[in-house]
């Protein structure tokens, strides 16, 4: 590989103004690089221009001189040494598609899409549609609310690309922020993908106050299971145990910032995923567990806790019948 861009003086473009890719956005700002915060709608890039902050996704935190919002693709990419990407999973390939491309990409969107091709990390998506070879991927507990404030918090970031994943390291290290490296992709990306199929659960536990016993019992259980799957597909099994692992797990199944954790609750009150899809925030999980589902369906691997919470999302299942189902499965070493 070439050497890395560099690091100052230098810009970088978020693609991607949600409350995560606006926090990331801040943590650069904060280093003093110039920071492009690119918005799919213009309406929202004139607004926080005008409000200097996004009060959409994270009202009340300024932003800052150096970071400047846009709805131009072209703008916010212009002289940029790196596009970190913070688009939903299922808009990722079609808005990267007709933008110009950045020198090296950095992965914030935690999901998995599901094709004729297998399953399909967001960092490959990121590389077919860019044809870009420098690519990492950024996960671990890192709510975007606390991120924002500059709450501490640590993340990992990963990439094939050792020398890239250390100048990201470079950019995002601050006061509040502590970021660590990792060779393993691919563990990194499953394990902030899974966790947010295993967060909808774990909503549903709280939505059915089934108590902290239930929850405990529910979360291990999936990290066996997100272990196992991650395993299989060519993963460390060190990295699930990590802060991309069961650190993310913790956050987003416990936290009343999650999103995934308060989809699930809203699903055990009555919710529907019609419902779920049409809210401004987005529910990763519900698009995880259905590419899951679909490729546990033709790969034929039991993944029975993502089975369940797929049964609720899809079929309607009710949560505490799935659960008793779960429940009564024939009794085994642990």
């Amino acid at each position: 590989m070439s050497d890395s861009p560099t690091l100052s003086p230098g810009k970088v473009a978020v693609i991607g103004a949600g409350a995560w890719g606006t926090a990331v956005a801040l943590l650069m700002a904060q280093k003093g690089l110039e920071v492009a915060l690119w918005a799919r709608r213009r309406e929202q890039a004139e607004a926080m221009l005008a409000m200097r902050e996004n009060r959409e996704y994270l009202p009340g935190i300024a932003l800052p001189a150096n970071l400047q919002p846009t709805s131009s693709a072209a703008e916010a990419l212009e002289g940029a040494a790196l596009a970190v990407v913070a688009v939903p999973s299922r808009a990722l390939a079609q808005t990267l598609a007709p933008m110009p491309r950045a020198p090296a990409y950095l992965s914030l969107t935690k999901g998995l899409a599901y094709t004729d091709d297998g399953l399909t990390r967001m960092s490959q998506v990121i590389a077919a549609v860019t044809r870009a070879e420098r690519v990492a991927a950024l996960s671990g507990p890192n709510l975007a609310e606390e991120i924002a404030r500059f709450q501490p918090a640590a993340s990992v970031v990963a990439s094939s690309d050792a020398a890239l994943a250390r100048w990201v390291q470079k950019l995002l290290t601050g006061p509040s922020f502590r970021v660590y490296t990792s060779n393993d992709i691919v563990g990194v990306e499953l394990g902030g993908a899974l966790k947010n199929v295993i967060a909808l659960a774990a909503g549903m536990v709280d939505g059915l106050r089934l108590g902290d016993n239930a929850k405990a019992s529910l979360m291990t259980r999936a990290l066996r299971e997100i272990v196992r799957f991650g395993v299989a597909q060519g993963a460390q099994s060190e990295t699930f145990y990590g802060l991309s692992g069961l650190g993310d797990l913790i956050a987003t199944c416990t936290s009343l910032h999650s999103r995934n954790r308060g989809a699930g609750e809203k699903i055990a009150r009555g919710t529907t995923l019609r419902e779920l899809e049409a809210g401004k925030q987005v529910v990763e999980g519900i698009y995880t567990v259905k590419a899951l589902h679909e490729w546990g369906q033709r790969s034929g691997v039991e993944m029975p806790i993502t089975e369940a919470v797929w049964r609720v999302v899809y079929q309607g299942e009710k949560p505490l019948e799935v659960l008793s189902a779960l429940m009564g499965r024939e009794a085994k070493p642990e």
